[in-house]
């Protein structure tokens, strides 16, 4: 088999590639999936019980033209518009999100650490050297005892100190003392922040069913069930595990650049191995726990809470039937909990004990009352290898190493996993690596979203 682009992976970076191709009148393209469907992390599934689940706690918003007009001829009515409603739970109480910037809603002693850590003279002055210097000088010892270390740990399942702060950028909600100090004093929230303050969610299937339709565009150029073995640079071909051989022209690579590099490559070096070796990651369990609403209180308008404590195992849950009414199969009348929670070496967790421990997360969280358990009609459960690219410390060097070494063997490696940087990884972002890598090709206009600097 030869084709002139062969793209490896039909998650968002890959799809949004072959769709800008297409639009460019360019139709040579071959796309190799391992899985028997489309959306890679952003994939949806349907349990035996009529729950759906996603991967995850995906929204769709986004900072493109491009992509909003291409959810817009995918999804067209058929999905919904809602206001985030975040909380976290600390304390054994909620607080609005951000959580710095609400921390009026605290019991007393814990709110009085928060703001003596904001004070003048009790944050560090020296310029930070990682993620966890970062969080004590921009929030303090407080907010960073209640909230901001216990937090990221259970997310990133990697300690802060290891990790560097260049990707925080529009993530994250800087605190500023005196607007601090005015929501507790007038007793207002602030909870407005951020890019995805409002998000879209499809009607039905979940956000997976933005890449079904997607990839249904392109039928007839996907093969499926195909996982890569190896690739070969000089001969310009890809073999995967299941025999197929593809020669090809130029390679888009959407899956785990440290697959890529440290042990698909057959020119593979020394030097690219240790470097693979050094980007990090974390892995992800997400146990999706239905049943049906006792009440209408159990329906609160909560979208989605962080749980920084370690009363729970999880460190988000998502109100998944807040999302569509088709999430679950008795719309309105069901409740759907989509939980998360991480392990790495540095954080480990026994996988085949994390659902029974999440059911009892919800209880002390007070998301489940403790005489429901047993009213629990479905448990579904995936567990991820590759949940979120770390930006460790020595992140930004390994892909100084490698992605131009690629570039210059015809591979371009780009997505959330493909490009490994964290803050290009939203869906929008991971779209558009594909579409302006496609521009790339055919048109030589440079890349925005990812660049290799």
């Amino acid at each position: 088999m030869k084709t002139k682009y062969l793209i490896i992976g039909a998650g968002p970076t890959g799809l949004g590639a072959a769709h800008r191709l297409m639009e460019l009148g360019e139709h040579d393209f071959l796309i190799l999936e391992r899985n028997p469907h489309a959306g890679g992390l952003a994939a949806s599934f349907r349990d035996d019980k009529g729950f759906t689940w996603d991967i995850g706690g995906h929204v769709v918003f986004s900072h493109y033209a491009y992509f909003d007009d291409l959810m817009d001829s995918l999804l067209g009515l058929d999905r919904l518009e809602h206001e985030r409603e975040s909380w976290v739970r600390s304390n054994s109480t909620w607080v609005p999100y951000p959580f710095q910037n609400n921390i009026r809603h605290l019991p007393k002693d814990a709110r009085w650490e928060c703001v003596e850590g904001l004070l003048p003279g009790n944050r560090p002055e020296a310029r930070p050297e990682n993620f966890g210097q970062w969080i004590e000088t921009v929030f303090g010892p407080g907010i960073a005892r209640h909230f901001m270390n216990p937090y990221n740990f259970k997310v990133w399942a990697t300690p802060p100190e290891l990790m560097q702060y260049g990707w925080i950028g529009e993530r994250v909600s800087v605190v500023d003392l005196k607007k601090v100090l005015r929501n507790i004093i007038l007793e207002r929230d602030d909870v407005a922040w951020g890019p995805n303050n409002t998000f879209k969610f499809p009607l039905h299937g979940g956000t997976g069913e933005i890449f079904r339709r997607l990839a249904a565009r392109m039928a007839d150029r996907i093969e499926y069930g195909q996982s890569v073995a190896e690739i070969d640079a000089a001969k310009r071909t890809a073999t995967t595990g299941q025999g197929l051989t593809v020669e090809y022209g130029t390679l888009l690579n959407t899956a785990p650049l440290d697959l890529l590099a440290g042990k698909w490559l057959v020119q593979r070096d020394e030097t690219m191995v240790d470097a693979a070796s050094r980007l990090t990651h974390n892995s992800v369990h997400v146990a999706g726990i239905g049943l049906d609403a006792a009440d209408v209180s159990e329906r609160n308008s909560r979208c989605w809470m962080y749980f920084p404590e370690s009363d729970s195992p999880f460190y988000r849950v998502t109100n998944f039937h807040n999302y569509s009414p088709n999430n679950v199969p008795r719309p309105g009348e069901q409740l759907a909990f989509m939980c998360e929670t991480s392990f790495s070496a540095h954080k480990p967790e026994k996988v085949d004990e994390l659902m029974d421990r999440t059911v009892r997360g919800l209880v002390n969280s007070s998301l489940l009352r403790g005489d429901r358990v047993d009213d629990i009609l479905t448990r579904w459960e995936i567990a991820v290898d590759y949940g979120y690219p770390v930006p460790c410390l020595e992140r930004d060097g390994a892909l100084r190493t490698l992605q131009p070494r690629l570039e210059s063997m015809g591979i371009h490696s780009r997505g959330r996993f493909g490009g490994w940087k964290y803050e290009v990884a939203n869906m929008d972002h991971s779209v558009m690596q594909g579409v302006e890598w496609a521009e790339r090709m055919v048109q030589g206009t440079p890349e925005k979203t990812y660049t290799l600097d």
